[in-house]
């Protein structure tokens, strides 16, 4: 894990600005239906300037419409307490909106929607892709969502992100709308991998072998909101991992 770390550390961009970090959430789905644990990953659009082709979890910024969209169920509250750990201004609108986001990412990159069908529509959904749960009538269930893993960009890059990872279930998914995957779209394919074996088939960005590692050991351990969530950060320039 060190050297992984280390590795994640030394590409800073020299006389880049220091910028602040952009909160951000991913969501890891995670089937345990089989024999071994699979994840979905999806392959980027070549044509990106960010991570061009690499292989990632559907993820991205958090919005501001993701502190006004209703949920069916609240975080686990052990979950809540440490999402907001080493945060300016913790309170639970801001680790719910968290949540919300790896969810509407997820939608917005994969075209499933997570969550439970109801006969109603969530109330007042915002204007964008919370409009598509609302007209599914599917309510983001963020009960069974674990935090896994936090982790923020090294300093003096072109982009930061102060990113917290999550996992869900495959059962979560209540709906899909196609077309969100293809060719010309952010994700140009989707595919499930078996945790064991994915480094073996697929180039792996450093932060996502190290949160991978972090989620088969957690999987090994129970996989219980109690156990503590690792957070990636560099202090005094060097990348440090601290647990929540």
């Amino acid at each position: 894990m060190n050297d992984l770390l280390q590795k994640f550390t030394t590409d800073a961009v020299p006389g880049h600005p220091n910028l602040t970090p952009k909160d951000a959430a991913t969501l890891i789905l995670l089937d345990r239906s089989g024999p071994s644990p699979k994840v979905l990953m999806g392959r980027r659009h070549h044509g990106h300037v960010f991570l061009p082709g690499k292989f990632v979890f559907p993820g991205g910024s958090v919005d501001a419409n993701d502190r006004r969209m209703a949920v069916g169920a609240p975080l686990d509250p052990r979950a809540e307490v440490k999402l907001m750990r080493h945060v300016r201004r913790p309170s639970a609108a801001k680790a719910r909106a968290l949540a919300l986001a790896a969810i509407r990412e997820t939608f917005e990159e994969t075209g499933l929607l997570l969550g439970s069908r109801r006969a109603e529509p969530p109330a007042a959904a915002p204007p964008g892709p919370w409009s598509a749960f609302a007209e599914a009538r599917i309510h983001p269930d963020l009960s069974n969502m674990h935090f896994i893993a936090r982790a923020t960009t090294p300093p003096r890059r072109a982009r930061r992100y102060d990113t917290r990872f999550f996992t869900a279930d495959v059962s979560a998914i209540a709906h899909r709308i196609e077309g969100k995957v293809g060719p010309d779209a952010e994700l140009v394919e989707l595919v499930w991998l078996p945790l064991d074996e994915i480094k073996q088939r697929i180039e792996l960005l450093v932060i996502t072998e190290i949160v991978l590692r972090d989620l088969q050991a957690q999987l090994e351990d129970g996989f219980s909101h109690e156990l503590p969530v690792p957070f990636y950060h560099v202090v005094r320039g060097k990348r440090v991992r601290e647990l929540l």
